[in-house]
């Protein structure tokens, strides 16, 4: 299990990468304005996705990351 240090670490570089420092920031300041209820957020993340392509989605990002 990689640690709450790393997966920081790593999500600050995709932001940085995909949208810039400055906007990476403005990001991070945006979502912590607004509550978030990740509990929530993660009920609805797969709501219209069938069995199928989550378990093909599961074993491509498996494949891609091990």
């Amino acid at each position: 299990m990689r640690t709450d240090t790393l997966v920081r670490n790593e999500g600050m570089e995709a932001l940085a990468q995909n949208l810039g420092l400055v906007d990476a920031e403005r990001f991070i300041m945006l979502i912590q304005k607004e509550p978030f209820d990740y509990t929530k957020w993660q009920e609805h993340l797969f709501e219209n996705m069938s069995v199928e392509e989550l378990s093909k989605k599961a074993a491509e990002y498996r494949r891609n990351n091990m």
